[in-house]
This record gives C-alpha cells, structure tokens and sequence, in this order.
C-alpha cells in the first residue's frame, strides 16, 4: 500500500480490544485510529475518523454488528471490514459474506491469524492501487475471495517449512524476492520500499535477513561522500 492502514477496532470487551490493538502494533503497515465498545460509538467513529479497515465483532450491548455492517453498505462506505467474533452460527457468517467481509475471524483470537488476515489485506489493497484503468482475467482471479485461500496454503507451507524470526513475515518476503529477478538487478533499502509499498527501515530489515540467509548479497556504495548505501543483488 502506498500509505498506512488505518484501522478501527470495534469490540464490546475492553480487554480484547486492547490484544487486538497490540497485535496489530506488532504488525508493519497498520495502525490503530480508534477503539469503540459500541455500535453507536463505532459508527460516529466511522463517519469521523474514516479508517480504511474495520476490525468489528457481532455481540454488542447495543445492537449487532452486522446491522452496523448493513448500513454501512447501504450507506456506499468504502471502509472495508474484517469480522472478528465468537459468533459460531452458519447463519451469521453467511449474511457477512452477502454483506461483503474481507474475512472472518473466530475468538479466541490467535495473533498469527490476525496477522494472516491483515497482510493478506495489504497485500489485496496494494495490488488494486497499481492496476490500471482495465482488468485483467488473471488479475480478477487474484482478486476474488476464493483465491486467498490458496494464498493461505502457500503462507501455511512456508512457515512450516521454516521457522521465521520476529517481524518477518512469508508474503512480505515473497514480494521482496519479485523485485529481484535475477544478479543483475542492484536496489537500495529505500528502492526496495518503494516497489512493495513499506518504510525504508521495514525493507532494510527484511533485505538483511535474506542477506543472513545468503539469498541476497549487500555491496557499498559510497557515492556522495561521507554517506555509504548499501545495495543489494540476488546471489548468482
């Protein structure tokens, strides 16, 4: 994405509210712009704060999620909503469907399938911002809801087969790699960032540990004087 993710929480249980709120730190990319325990809170807080991504439960001592979903729709909200709730029942997660989530996460919530869902998010924003004025088939087909799970699979195996450190991520990694596409191709920290959308610092991070992992070789260059880069190229 071109900009930070600007996210709403809203959950009835303060505490959970605030797990949410530090998973999603732990998280490059996001950010938390508010916190309701209403339904009445979280639509004032939509219409002022106008975040791009609304973590909402469904049981409320107001009122339901979902009819705060129905109205955003009927309202042509461009906030997008991922469901978080204990809510087990068929019923309930086939009307969020109909209602347009992006996903639908069961409580007790797990930090890795939180984490899977946003950057999934991301990585579903960022590919709509650089399509152009047409579609393709292929890209429609990247786009649909029923393709994430084979994107799901892909991140699952991944991380089964290697155990990532702290703050590395599978499909961040795999949009790093697509930027090299082969030794002849030398980029910054900050070049890099650029492509996938992040901070200089959060490409650097990721360069290095592929660097670590001898994926990567890192040359310095000194260019203007007193200010040395490093760059970075795919092994032969």
């Amino acid at each position: 994405m071109s900009r930070t993710c600007r996210i709403l929480i809203a959950e009835d249980d303060p505490q959970i509210a605030e797990i949410q709120r530090r998973f999603i730190e732990r998280i490059d990319g996001f950010e938390v712009v508010g916190i309701s325990h209403t339904t009445r809170d979280a639509s004032e807080m939509l219409e002022v704060l106008r975040p791009d991504l609304v973590l909402l439960d469904i049981h409320f001592p107001d009122g339901s999620g979902l009819t705060l979903l129905r109205q955003l729709r009927q309202g042509d909200s461009p906030c997008d909503v991922i469901m978080v709730t204990a809510a087990k029942e068929t019923e309930s997660l086939s009307e969020a469907l109909r209602l347009g989530v992006f996903d639908y996460v069961l409580k007790p919530l797990v930090f890795d399938r939180l984490q899977q869902s946003l950057l999934q998010y991301f990585e579903h924003r960022s590919t709509i911002q650089a399509t152009g004025p047409e579609l393709s088939q292929d890209l429609v087909d990247q786009l649909l809801p029923r393709n994430r799970q084979k994107s799901t699979a892909t991140t699952n195996t991944v991380t089964a087969a290697k155990a990532l450190p702290k703050g590395i991520d599978p499909l961040t990694l795999e949009k790093i790699g697509s930027v090299f596409p082969d030794s002849s191709t030398s980029l910054s920290a900050e070049q890099v960032g650029e492509q996938i959308g992040s901070s200089r610092t959060t490409a650097r991070r990721y360069l290095e540990y592929l660097v670590g992992e001898q994926e990567l070789s890192a040359d310095i260059n000194y260019g203007t004087v007193g200010r040395p880069e490093r760059f970075y190229r795919k092994r032969a």
